[in-house]
């Protein structure tokens, strides 16, 4: 297993910045975001894939925004984020579509995203609309040669599952953030892959709390001062589903904390990744 870190580039002008950032930190692998659908533009995706090549980076994923309202939390999620409202999914599918298509030119294979608030309820009138939703996606993706991976949080992991097994194409995964299951309350990670294991396709290294009110998600924490049980995690998809991809260690706060904790997280991890994988 590789690890490497999430990065989000917001305007072109960022770019040399993040990848002076990455290269002094000794990543030679990230995970790329993009929230901003205007640079989704085949120029930008040339000096985009031209820069990280000439840096020896890796972009192992692209984290494929939207356009649109996003909260995040459970009373107004399940009504801005993702295909699942049904007055952004137009825009929304052409967004993640265009953004297939700028990965393409990057070179990227995987195309990681939010789909929102799953609905538990597979009666749920808006359950099989999101699903052709994704169905749309997907098939878009599949004759770019790429795959749609589900990022793990919003829904519990046998709701993702369901919607996959629904959408029933053949280049579907999972990007298991091992936080977001534990901040919305949804699942232990370490359960969770029992469910989602075998269709973990890239990880995110993460760590919090669970909720301790109904209204808002739980507290995102530092790698190893949260619930997540990382030799866990990492022991059961190297030994049980042969996983040996990348660990990409998100921290979603800025500045220098940020550094200082992204840092330590990798000493973290690779501790624990030398000990499991020997």
């Amino acid at each position: 297993m590789k690890i490497g870190v999430l990065i989000q580039l917001d305007e072109m002008h960022e770019l040399d910045e993040k990848i002076a950032r990455l290269v002094e930190e000794n990543f030679d692998n990230c995970q790329l975001l993009i929230w901003n659908t205007e640079l989704f533009t085949e120029e930008n995706a040339i000096i985009i894939r031209d820069k990280f090549k000439e840096n020896n980076v890796t972009i192992s994923v692209f984290w494929c925004g939207w356009a649109g309202p996003q909260k995040w939390d459970p009373y107004d999620g399940p009504l801005t984020l993702g295909l699942v409202p049904p007055e952004y999914r137009e825009m929304r599918v052409k967004n993640l579509c265009d953004g297939a298509d700028f990965a393409k030119i990057l070179g990227v294979e995987k195309v990681a995203t939010h789909m929102g608030f799953i609905p538990e309820n597979p009666n749920d009138p808006q359950f099989i609309p999101l699903c052709d939703a994704v169905r749309e996606v997907s098939n878009h993706l599949k004759k770019n040669g790429q795959y749609l991976l589900f990022e793990t949080g919003q829904e519990t992991p046998s709701t993702m599952l369901r919607c996959m097994e629904v959408v029933d194409t053949d280049n579907l995964g999972v990007n298991y953030d091992t936080a977001n299951l534990i901040l919305y309350g949804k699942a232990n990670p370490v359960d969770g892959l029992d469910t989602l294991g075998s269709r973990v396709m890239n990880v995110h290294a993460k760590d919090g709390f669970y909720p301790t009110t109904g209204r808002e998600e739980g507290q995102e924490m530092p790698i190893g001062q949260g619930k997540v049980d990382f030799e866990a995690v990492i022991s059961r998809l190297h030994n049980e589903f042969h996983y040996d991809g990348y660990i990409t260690i998100e921290r979603e706060i800025t500045g220098d904390q940020q550094v200082k904790d992204i840092r330590e997280g990798r000493i973290y991890l690779q501790k624990i990744i030398d000990k499991v994988c020997k």
